[in-house]
């Protein structure tokens, strides 16, 4: 064993339907090959694992006759883990081969492009490795809470296997998960938040900390609406995505920036041609906090700021408890005329 990339896939290759059916178990098998959707573990028949090797090739070689994507059984543990570096793929493919871990050369961590843990990097592949929302547990979570978006919303994506770690006990596992892409104005991806989900359909999954954000947040937000170059006059921010993407849901012409936390909101950078900025209140200390310091940049740079405030305990509460009508019609009180009769259904 020389510890190299290509043997451990070898090793894989060995035992390919075994691989297939712990990382691709929306498959089967069917002659000589494994059938899938594609190699995030989507059904389908578009992905065909080599079981055994002939005169093709290797056991263990894939190729996705829809996409064009093809690779090894490293690939397959890769993107159905979701896992961005390349030493948790040996690891986890160690773990499945019951073989101890190694201590892995520079020259094999070159096999993936170094992608360092919680970097911009490692979202963007995350992300990339992701699926449409339409027709996944993402989207029927999301209908779950009221939220009904177009399927034109680049930033959400949905993974079925999502790698979770616990950070007290070490212990991972994986689980589906809502992605949301953090970008900065000019719509490029710096980071993303990863919320993972009860695999029954039954909300969010079961964790001490459901939702965790990677990358480079501080100025950049999960943009709704955002189209980069094109200047956004009026425009709605907010610490919590799905409080934001409420808001989206009754104003769906309304671009709607999520910072994903009150300091970040504070931090939130202003798109183009910017004049009015609404702000989604939270009533906890650090939200109030966050809306002061970006009420008072948006002054400095010559945008007016308005607080919209909802009647519970945020908008996703009065979208899902009284319902979206309710919601645009508190929502009429608070804004501009002008933006009532632009924004609202009947304003």
């Amino acid at each position: 064993m020389t510890g190299s990339a290509s043997e451990l896939a070898r090793r894989l290759g060995d035992h390919a339907e075994a691989v297939c059916r712990e990382y691709l178990s929306n498959g089967h098998r069917s002659g000589n090959h494994w059938i899938v959707g594609d190699v995030r573990n989507t059904r389908g028949r578009s992905m065909h694992v080599r079981l055994m090797a002939n005169a093709k090739g290797p056991a263990g070689k894939w190729v996705d006759e829809q996409s064009g994507e093809h690779g090894d059984l490293l690939d397959v543990i890769e993107a159905s883990c979701g896992l961005t570096e390349f030493r948790e793929v040996a690891d986890e493919a160690r773990r499945f081969l019951a073989m101890p871990r190694t201590q892995w050369p520079t020259t094999d961590a070159q096999r993936h492009p170094a992608a360092a843990r919680g970097s911009p990097d490692a979202a963007r592949r995350l992300f990339g490795m992701s699926q449409p929302i339409a027709g996944t547990l993402a989207g029927r979570y999301l209908a779950g809470r009221g939220i009904i978006l177009t399927a034109r919303e680049r930033a959400l994506r949905f993974h079925p296997g999502c790698y979770y770690r616990d950070l007290v006990t070490g212990e991972t596992q994986t689980l589906p998960a809502l992605i949301a892409a953090v970008t900065g104005v000019d719509g490029r991806i710096t980071g993303l938040q990863r919320t993972w989900l009860d695999p029954t359909g039954n909300g969010k999954a079961q964790l001490v900390d459901p939702r965790r954000s990677l990358g480079h947040l501080l100025g950049n937000a999960i943009w709704l609406g955002l189209d980069p170059g094109v200047p956004i006059p009026v425009m709605a921010a907010g610490e919590g995505f799905e409080t934001m993407a409420s808001l989206r849901t009754v104003m769906p012409a309304l671009p709607v920036a999520a910072a994903t936390s009150a300091n970040h909101l504070a931090g939130l950078s202003f798109p183009p041609g910017c004049r009015r900025l609404y702000i989604a209140a939270d009533a906890d200390a650090a939200g109030r906090h966050g809306i002061e310091r970006l009420s008072q940049r948006a002054g400095k740079a010559g945008i007016l700021a308005l607080a919209l405030r909802p009647q519970l305990g945020d908008f996703n509460d009065d979208l899902r408890h009284l319902g979206a009508a309710s919601l645009a019609a508190w929502l009429s009180d608070q804004l501009a005329p002008v933006d009532a009769r632009l924004f609202l259904p009947c304003g």
